[in-house]
Order: structure tokens, then sequence, then C-alpha cells
């Protein structure tokens, strides 16, 4: 009847199927009911009904584990009572929707249908609910019915109007002896005489129903069409089959135009108007039963579904005036395939089912999920990362190698010590500087090799602590030239070992460059060449601070990026190159005729260095986080430490446990040979 090319004069004062349907469908949303049973009659408009409901209970994410069908025929109805009821009790669902007309209605509340335990009845029979007060019955249930108002001075005149001023037949009588009973409603209880009581009450609750409402509305509505048309006449003529007929007197089709345009405001403040479908923009009210401790029941209006209203504002429900009993003592019952997925899980369809049959999957690492039943994790912000429970994003914890943690507090412990070594040995040295062991091998390049490695311990002090765009800086300039000094000393002592050799051989020519500057010019060629480097380096893409989010998990590093890894690779490369001179010079020399041969102990230093930093390499790509920094440290303090224990402590030995071996004689004893 809703197809206005079929029927254009149709006009429906009850809300249609679709906004019905629609109700449901948001009270189901709103309680968080996906797993539901339908139960309807064959009829085509429950049918339709059916399928409106599947469709937008399957648009809303929910699913219908079962529609159950009977037909019109009470009789046959009865003899599918039982398998309907096999699956009601067989079925995981709470929530069953009822929707049939009201004789059938009844016949369900009269099987063992309605008393399934556990069960959340939703039906649309308002007349349900017009059944005698008293009721053994107890049943959750939540209906919709047409909305309605108390109608102005309707009450009064059901308990005033004389009986006998209409027509009169066995239902008419019955009606008005049902609202003599002391049992129906004060409001339009009437004085009636003893003969005239009825025993039952099974009408008087109809004067209060919706769909007295919906008559009253009905009637008004073409009152006031019809009173468009009247005024309208004296306007346009044409309306009238003939000049002077009376107002009543016309074609009825002339009525569309009025009712189609109607809108007016009731005495009660409610708008009436008839949308394009022709329906009147009525809505539902939410009924559920509430039982009272003497055994009555109430119908208590719990909620209202206005189809018409603006976005957001059709529908309402106060829970907290809902009583279900069994069901709603602490919270909504669920209905669901499967248990509802807490923050922190998605949800995984099970293969071969119902999309609203899934398993609760927790989410991976670096994604969460705040709300219940999420179809998927999303993803934190780069900055952050997930709590314990993945239900939250925070943020993550800053991280470097600090003074204040256990490993900084160790090496700083260690550099230290060693500088102090350092500085002893170097404070040896000058104490005893007019010794032969110390003269023997140009103690000036003693000097600047002892105080480039108090300067190589002291530079991984930089390395630790929260990196800034100056200590990143400094970090790789000041550890390449120190060292490269550090280098260029021991290539400098090497070379002199080996030209002073030589220069002892009667008529040799390099006894001319056995003097300081000839070795002081080394260092500082060979310094000046990494400083040249580190400025290239500088100029180019020099390093800074950077915030890496992917090292490690949860955690942000804050680490020194070298900006240019081929430049530090040089600065290193470099490094590497002095150490193999000197190393391969050391070696060649290694077997010269000296009791003290400083070769041999510049040949172990080389070794013990490139050992170190051939190591260092591979160790430092496979490390992450704090720890390649570690690495680090720790490479420039054993190849320092090498350096000093294999060069000076021998020499340390001799100066103050040896002092016998501290002489000329001695030390040249096998170059006499």
């Amino acid at each position: 009847m809703s197809d206005t090319v079929k029927f254009p004069y149709f006009y429906r004062t009850v809300p249609s199927e679709l906004h019905l349907c629609a109700g449901i469908v948001k009270l189901l949303k709103h309680f968080g009911w996906t797993w539901v049973g339908v139960i309807a009659c064959s009829d085509e408009n429950s049918m339709r009904a059916v399928q409106i409901l599947r469709e937008g209970i399957e648009q809303s994410g929910g699913c219908i584990e079962f529609i159950e069908t009977f037909r019109q025929s009470s009789s046959l109805m009865l003899q599918n009572i039982a398998n309907i009821y096999n699956t009601i009790i067989t079925s995981s669902i709470k929530v069953i929707i009822l929707y049939c007309n009201k004789y059938h209605t009844k016949l369900v509340r009269n099987t063992r249908i309605w008393e399934a335990p556990g069960k959340v009845w939703i039906t649309t029979a308002e007349r349900l609910f017009a059944l005698p007060s008293y009721s053994v019955e107890r049943n959750n249930t939540l209906a919709f019915t047409v909305g309605k108002k108390n109608i102005p001075s309707f009450h009064k005149f059901v308990r005033e109007v004389n009986p006998a001023l209409f027509s009169s037949d066995s239902l008419t009588e019955a009606w008005w002896k049902d609202l003599c009973n002391n049992r129906c409603p004060k409001s339009i209880q009437r004085s009636c005489s003893s003969d005239e009581t009825s025993n039952y009450v099974s009408h008087c609750d109809i004067a209060i129903l919706g769909s007295t409402y919906n008559i009253y509305n009905a009637v008004y509505s073409l009152a006031h069409a019809l009173q468009d048309m009247i005024t309208s006449s004296s306007e346009n003529t044409t309306l009238w089959s003939g000049e002077r007929e009376s107002a009543l007197d016309f074609a009825p089709w002339k009525l569309h135009h009025y009712l189609k345009n109607l809108h007016f405001k009731s005495v009660l403040g409610e708008e009436f108007f008839f949308d394009e479908n022709g329906d009147l923009a009525i809505g539902y009210d939410i009924i559920s039963t509430v039982y009272l401790p003497d055994g009555t029941r109430s119908h208590e209006i719990v909620g209202s579904y206005n189809p018409h209203a603006s976005s957001g504002n059709g529908f309402t429900l106060n829970e907290k005036a809902i009583v279900l009993e069994d069901l709603f003592s602490q919270a909504p019952p669920h209905s669901g395939c499967s248990p509802g997925c807490n923050p922190g899980f998605w949800k995984l369809t099970r293969k071969g089912t119902s999309i609203c049959c899934y398993d609760c999957i927790p989410c991976s690492e670096g994604e969460v999920s705040n709300q219940t039943d999420m179809d998927t994790c999303i993803a934190c912000p780069e900055d952050q990362w997930t709590n314990q429970k993945r239900d939250t994003c925070i943020p993550k914890v800053i991280t470097f190698l600090s003074y204040e943690e256990p490993l900084g507090i160790i090496l700083t412990f260690i550099i230290i010590f060693f500088f102090l070594i350092t500085a002893v040995i170097l404070g040896i040295f000058i104490y005893y500087q007019d010794t032969p062991i110390v003269k023997a091998n140009n103690r000036h390049l003693s000097y600047i090799l002892l105080i480039s490695l108090m300067l190589c311990f002291l530079c991984s002090l930089i390395f630790i602590g929260r990196p800034e765009k100056m200590t990143c800086i400094l970090r790789q300039i000041v550890f390449g030239i120190t060292f490269s000094i550090s280098l260029s000393s021991v290539l400098a002592k090497t070379i002199t070992v080996v030209m002073a050799f030589h220069a002892i051989k009667p008529g040799n020519k390099l006894r001319k460059w056995m003097g300081s500057r000839f070795s002081n010019s080394i260092v500082l060629f060979c310094s000046l060449l990494q400083a040249l480097l580190c400025l290239i380096w500088l100029c180019t893409a020099p390093p800074f601070p950077y915030l890496n989010m992917r090292s490690e998990t949860g955690t942000i590093l804050i680490e020194c990026n070298e900006g240019s890894i081929v430049a530090f690779y040089c600065v290193l490369g470099y490094l590497g190159f002095l150490a193999g001179i000197s190393f391969i010079i050391a070696f060649l020399a290694r077997n010269l005729p000296d009791s003290f041969n400083e070769a041999k102990y510049i040949t172990f230093s080389m070794l013990v260095f490139c050992s170190v930093w051939v190591s260092f390499i591979p160790t430092y790509l496979s490390t992450k986080g704090k720890y390649m920094v570690a690495v680090e440290i720790f490479a420039i303090l054993a190849s320092s430490a090498g350096l000093l224990g294999c060069i000076f402590l021998p020499k340390c030995y001799i100066i103050l446990l040896s002092p016998e071996r501290n002489s000329r004689k001695v030390l040249s004893k096998n170059w006499n040979d």
C-alpha cells in the first residue's frame, strides 16, 4: 500500500513496517545485540518486515541465527510450536524478535515458547499490553507501540457519556460493562449499576491504547484537510461539482491535494503532516513491563523512536527504567555468537560461519584497539607504543647511554682509571726523563703519545650522555684527530727505531735525520691530513642528533647520525692506514739486535690495535641502540689501552722495578756485539 504509483490516494495513519523495523534495529544496536532470532507469521506483511529487519541488522553489523515462521492457521501453528521451542532452547541467542499480528501474538503468548528462560522478547503487538493487569507469567519483554498521549477530555467523556447514544451490539455492550470494573484505570472507570458490572477487564485498556490516539489524529487530520478545502472554495470554485452544492458535496479525489499538503499543530502541541509516501509523521513508544510485589504489573514507557525527528534525536532510551528479571540486574545481557572482544583484541571471523561468529585475537606490537569488538587494530603513531593491555598508545621511552645507568657508570670509571694510569706513566717519564731508557727512543715522541692517549681516553666521555648537536660533532672529530696523533706518534717512533739502527753504521747519511724535528714533522703531517678529512666531513654532512624510533621496541633512541657514512669510514680507514704502516715497519724491524727492542713492542701494540678495530666494524653494525655507542667506547678504550700497555708498561717495569737495566751499557750491549 506504500506504492504511491499503484495507490496514489492511500494515507497511512500508523507507522509503516519500514519505520518499525528501523526502530528495532536501533534498539538492538543500542544494547550491542548482534546475535538474534526472529519468529514471524508467514503472511505478506510479516515476511516483508522480516526482509527489512534482516537487511537493517546486517547493515549494522549484526546477524540473525534463525528465522522461524508459522502459518496463519492456528492448528498448523500449534503443530510447529515444538520445533520452534527446540530451536530457541538449543540456540545461544538471548534476544528474540516476535513480528506478527495481535491475534498470533496472543497465540504465541499462550504456548511454552513464551516461557523459554533467559530470553528477551522484542514485539510489536500493542494488544499484548492491554491484557489483564493480574498475571502469573513473568517474561522479559520490550514492545514497540504507537506513540500515545492523553487525549484532552477523552477520559471524562468515556466516564460520563450515555452509552444509549451509540448503536448497540454485544461487543459494544461488553465494552461499556468492562469499564465499570473497579480494576480498570480510575481515569476511565465508570459508575454503573451492579447488573452492568462485568467480571472481565479485557477491554478496559483499549481506551488508553496508542491506536486510540491514532484514530483521534486521523480524524483531526481529515477535519483539517476539509477545513483547508472549504476555506479555499471561495477562491477556487472548480473544486465543487456544482455551484450551489453544500460544503460536503464534493468529488472525493479533490481532497487529495489538501491531505498531501496537510500540516497542522494539535492541541497537545504536536505537529502532524504526511510525508512523501503518504505516512503520518508519528513515532513509537518503547514499553517495558514492571512486575510489582503484589503480583500486578505496570507498563512503563522506557523510550521512544520517531523516524521523522532530526538526525540523532529520533531514538531515546532510559535503561534505568527497564526491569528485566535476572538479566538487567547488573548490565544488559550479551547477545552475540561470540563473547565480545575487549579492548586490546580484534575480531577474526571463523571460516565458514557468519560474520558474527569470530575469535578474539590480541593486537600485534605497536597496534591497539580502544573499543570493544573492533574489526582491526589501529597502529600507534611513530612516537608512541602500546601499553601492556594494548588498548591505548603511550609515549615511547626516550633512551640513550647516560651517566646514571649502570653501563654508563662502569664505562665512566674505566675511562677515568685509564686516564689516571696514563697520567701517572707520563709523570714517571717526566721524572725519569734523563735516564737512558726514556732518552733511547725520542722522549718528546713519548710525551706526545702519552698526552694523545690521555685525550683518547677522555674523548670517550663525549660518547656518554644525551646527544646534542655539538656533542655529536665533537664525538667523531675529537676521536679521529686524537687517534691520528697517537698513531702518527707510533709511526714516528717506529721510523726512528729503524733509522737509529742504520745510522750507527759508519758513513751512513741518515744520522742527520735523527733529530726530533723530523719525527715531529711526521706527527704533524699525518695529523693534519686527518684534520683535513674531518673538516671536509663537517662542511659536507656533519653528524647530528637523530631520534631513532625503530631501533628498539617501545623506545625512542637518541643517537648521533654520522651524517655522511662515507666520511665516517674514511676517517676510520685513515686510522687503519696509519696503524697498518706502523705495524708493517715495526714487524720488519722486530729482529733488530737490541736488548730492548722498541720495534718488537710496537709490533705487539699495533697487532692489538688492528685486532680491536677489525672486530669493531662487524660488531658495531650488528648492535642496536645505545649498545652501539658502548661498543665504540669499548673499541676506543681497548685500542688505547693496547698502545699504552705494550709500549710503556715494559719501560715502567725497568724504570721502577729493574733500575740496573736502565743504563746505556745494557741498552747498547747487543748493538756493540
